[in-house]
């Protein structure tokens, strides 16, 4: 697939490699300009990404502050700003993507592939957003990218490794974002397969050829085409890592890796939120794009309608409510949200209700079967979700299940199962 253009590379000395690489991929239109030109052609082209070829290094503010004006004026859909940082320089621009100071021009254009998928993304979802809202119906609101609601609150890494730098490693990460840890490259395919991941840290502790088969993995399965992957320390691996466009090799200590990766972080859980948004927008606003889950009025129709589908046909219909306990913060709860999402049956609806409390129906399900599946979503919540304070471990949520009686309507079918979250394993009522 060609790739969007214009793109712009900005630097004082021309890059026919990079050049010649992105026009291979497809791009037809590339404008190159010196530093001091940048701004006026970024203004006259208005590109799809930008590509600063050249380490920045002092004398470059006044066109950095123009540049940034600049780009200010067109960040919707997402411009991707790229550029090479060296181990002792930052990078030229707020927010943008780091590229390695060696990184050759097959690189970068794959690094450039990559953001411009999240670009397509955002145009997709503001395109079908105002479609969604000039037809009337309920468009949820547009995810933000800016500080005030950073993507980062959202971001799960996974560190794996067991050599000495591990507990350094997990503790520089720890601090700045959510993470699980692993001990084995098993477990961290388990992960892998169990939890949308924004990022993995491979510390030491691992043979070259395990990490090899690891990133062999990684670069042969789609989803994780676009992870940032960082490999800390161990040898270079003897695998092609070109699948892989945000895998880098540090030799460096774990918080500076961390620096280097956090922008990188980021864009993936910007992408996840916009994916959300697009899901709910599917769906005629009826997901909260937060969770995934139905929203609270769309939830609340729907058990309505369900109740009156079960009196009518004297059908079965169960309703159950899993608890988090206090200590549980808002971050572990949206991810028990998000998590249920992917673990509900087809035919059954979720909400997260409040900030510790997910409701889930249960149609034409008797109270023993709805046992089984209650006790089923609740084993594999409390062994995938985060915990608070960002450290590794279970949390074990409560579950209530009533069934629904000839005498009830919804709010006592609601109030029966909510008032029944007791820290127990199970409570199951007639």
């Amino acid at each position: 697939m060609p790739l969007q253009g214009p793109i712009v590379i900005v630097g004082d000395q021309p890059n026919a490699e990079l050049k010649g690489w992105l026009t291979a991929a497809g791009v037809a239109q590339i404008e190159t300009s010196a530093w001091a030109y940048a701004a006026q052609t970024i203004e006259k082209t208005w590109p799809s990404a930008v590509v600063i070829d050249e380490v920045v290094t002092t004398g470059r503010a006044n066109d950095i502050a123009a540049m940034a004006r600049a780009l200010d004026a067109m960040r919707e859909p997402y411009l991707p700003v790229l550029s090479r940082v060296a181990p002792d320089c930052g990078l030229a621009l707020p927010g943008a993507l780091p590229i390695s100071q060696d990184a050759n021009g097959q690189r970068i254009a794959a690094q450039v592939a990559s953001v411009l998928r999240v670009r397509s993304l955002h145009a997709t979802v503001f395109r079908r957003h105002a479609a969604l809202k000039a037809d009337g119906g309920t468009a949820p609101d547009m995810p933000q990218g800016d500080k005030s609601t950073d993507p980062m609150d959202d971001a799960i890494v996974l560190v794996a490794g067991r050599g000495r730098s591990y507990p350094e490693l997990c503790t520089a990460v720890g601090e700045r974002v959510q993470m699980i840890g692993s001990l084995s490259v098993e477990s961290a395919a388990r992960y892998l397969n169990t939890r949308n991941l924004d990022g993995i840290f491979i510390g030491e502790g691992f043979g070259p050829p395990t990490v090899d088969a690891f990133l062999t993995a990684l670069g042969e399965d789609d989803r994780f085409r676009d992870l940032p992957i960082a490999q800390i320390g161990g040898s270079k691996p003897n695998v092609d890592c070109s699948p892989l466009p945000n895998y880098e090799r540090f030799d460096a200590r774990p918080s500076e890796v961390l620096e280097w990766m956090m922008p990188l972080i980021r864009l993936h859980a910007y992408e996840a939120r916009l994916q959300r948004e697009l899901a709910a927008i599917e769906a005629n606003g009826l997901l909260d794009p937060n969770t995934g889950l139905f929203s609270i009025p769309a939830f609340s129709a729907e058990l309505v309608h369900a109740v009156d589908d079960a009196r009518a046909r004297q059908a079965a219909l169960s309703l159950a409510c899993f608890a988090l306990p206090a200590e549980a913060d808002r971050n572990v709860s949206l991810d028990a949200a998000r998590q249920m999402s992917l673990l509900v049956r087809s035919v059954d609806y979720a909400c997260w209700a409040d900030a510790r409390t997910i409701l889930v129906a249960l149609p034409e399900t008797q109270l023993r079967d709805a046992h089984v599946i209650a006790r089923r979503l609740g084993n594999a919540l409390s062994s995938t979700m985060l915990t608070s304070d960002r450290k590794e471990g279970r949390i074990e949520p409560t579950a209530s299940l009533v069934t629904l009686k000839a005498t009830d309507t919804v709010e006592s079918l609601v109030a029966r199962v909510t008032e029944q979250a007791q820290p127990v394993p199970l409570v199951a009522a007639e």
